[in-house]
């Protein structure tokens, strides 16, 4: 063998009960199972438990996998897949005119890094990230970016040869090896989209045996709306469905998490394929412009800054944000002392980063202080939003089909823990701390479950023949370090990670393996 593990116990992704077994390593996939085996290189894992790389489900890594070599966000808490292309927006597919719209569309999310945007298709993309990357990755077509592509950011619905056009460029897509569509239905220009346009491009994905992954138009006041018809494009389309960041935030949702899971247990007994992924953290992120209405920002931010040039619009705009609640801010009256500005393009603006819009507005109107700053920072501007209610994320995370993410946003000066703590915090806080699970049964919602949503046959199992993506954790010492003060802290506990066979993370510190590379779902029509 190349590497042989031993004396740890095997949380095997299933969720079966830990064993005690030595694990074999040869040529990148698990070659044996069993008692005493022999190797260049062992392991000596004593006291700690083995188990199958974790999958982020829910990642916006796409920039950094190229730019940053060494990912301890992800690494660091035993993340060896990250599934790309989320909430509908990504870099591909393009042209050359959508791709400089895309690169500042999403630059709170993202970034600007030092990376040649030199591809234009998903396969394109694809083959960039096999050059080799820190984790493996996966990608699902972004709904938003081929409706760009497609249309523009048209308020409408497509004519019947913009369809068609979606409909190829979601073929294309899944022919070079993407798992699915993203949908991000509170962010232009995805949420022009009526069910129908879903329903149509989910058919594409379901031909192709691949899942619809949507951001759903609300998380607050519309939540159980949102969800119901999420799931009726599931039943209407054949596609399989998978609820994104499945959180029920807001005031207007606390102790509603048994209202979704009845929709999703109701769609189950259907025999639809649901599962949902949610962070173990209350507050969420996004880009400081998502609060907008959608109406401000059709035809694109070009659009959104002549408007506000107009004192009707932007007395409009103001309303809806403070009294009425728009489509963007989920329906509910922006709390601004609850919306902290998190990153900032400009660095002229970085003073502003880690304060409360209420507070940065110094005794103006919180509302027109906020756009005036997204204009000013070039829509680049990232925020947290401290809401969320802790009985909702506890509920949820107990479904039998609950898998792990992080939504993890790694741009930006104060940025979200969960980007490099929530696998981590699952399995210290959650399992050890409170027993909302035991260790196995974490492990499994973390890699074996979400593999087989996937559709993965040789990876998210400790099993023979399988890919050597594979996490080492102590039990009694595994926790989330990043907090919101100090938010890039690698996690405590995890002190060896392997990808594809190769040792990433040795006795805690990074090695300089790049071993990871484009996981393509098969792209057979079916």
């Amino acid at each position: 063998m190349d590497i042989v593990i031993r004396g740890a116990e095997v949380a095997d992704g299933t969720g079966s009960p830990l064993r005690t077994a030595e694990v074999g390593i040869k040529d990148g996939r698990i070659a044996a199972i069993g008692g005493r085996l022999d190797g260049r290189r062992v392991i000596d894992a004593g006291g700690l438990v083995l188990a199958p790389g974790f999958i982020d489900m829910h990642a916006h890594s796409e920039l950094a996998l190229l730019a940053d070599h060494d990912h301890l966000a992800k690494l660091g808490q035993g993340c060896t897949l990250e599934v790309l292309g989320q909430d509908g927006l990504s870099y591909a597919p393009v042209d050359e005119t959508t791709a400089p719209l895309m690169w500042e569309a999403i630059a709170a999310w993202n970034g600007r890094l030092d990376v040649a945007y030199d591809w234009r298709t998903v396969g394109e993309y694809l083959d960039r990230l096999d050059r080799g990357i820190p984790v493996n990755a996966a990608y699902l077509v972004p709904h938003g970016t081929v409706r760009m592509l497609a249309m523009g950011w048209e308020d409408r619905e497509p004519t019947h040869a913009e369809l068609e056009v979606m409909k190829a460029l979601v073929t294309q897509g899944m022919e070079a090896g993407a798992f699915g569509l993203s949908a991000g239905l509170s962010y232009a220009p995805g949420m022009y989209a009526k069910t129908g346009e879903l329903v149509e491009l989910c058919k594409v994905v379901a031909g192709y045996g691949g899942y619809f992954s949507p951001h759903q138009r609300s998380y607050g006041a519309g939540a159980m709306e949102g969800y119901a018809e999420m799931i009726e494009i599931g039943r209407a389309s054949g596609c399989a469905l998978h609820l994104a960041h499945a959180t029920l935030n807001y005031r207007v949702n606390e102790g509603r998490a048994a209202e979704l899971l009845k929709l999703v247990d109701k769609g189950l007994d259907e025999g639809l394929p649901i599962s949902l992924d949610t962070y173990p953290y209350l507050p969420g992120m996004t880009m400081l412009a998502a609060l907008l209405p959608s109406w401000s920002v059709a035809g694109g931010y070009g659009a959104l800054q002549e408007r506000l040039a107009d004192a009707g619009n932007r007395a409009r705009i103001v309303r809806e944000l403070d009294v009425e609640g728009t489509d963007g801010a989920n329906g509910v009256p922006v709390d601004w002392t609850k919306i902290e500005i998190a990153g900032v393009a400009d660095p002229q603006l970085r003073g502003l980063v880690g304060r409360r819009v209420s507070e940065a507005a110094e005794g103006r109107a919180p509302a027109e202080f906020f756009l005036d700053l997204i204009v000013r920072d070039e829509f680049g501007t990232a925020c947290l939003m401290h809401e969320g209610n802790e009985e909702n994320v506890r509920t949820i995370m107990r479904h039998g089909v609950h898998t792990g993410s992080t939504d993890g946003v790694l741009a930006g000066e104060k940025i979200h823990p969960r980007a490099w703590g929530s696998f981590a915090r699952y399995l210290g806080h959650y399992t050890r701390e409170l027993g909302l699970m035991s260790v196995e049964e974490c492990v499994a919602h973390l890699s074996g479950r979400p593999a087989a949503i996937l559709g993965l046959r040789d990876r998210g199992l400790v099993k023979e023949g399988f890919a050597a993506d594979l996490v080492l954790f102590d039990p009694e010492t595994v926790d989330a370090m990043a907090t919101f003060e100090a938010p890039r802290r690698q996690a405590a506990g995890i002190p060896y990670v392997l990808v594809n066979g190769a040792l990433a993370v040795e006795e805690g510190r990074r090695t300089e393996a790049l071993s990871g590379r484009s996981v393509r779902h098969s792209a057979s029509r079916r």
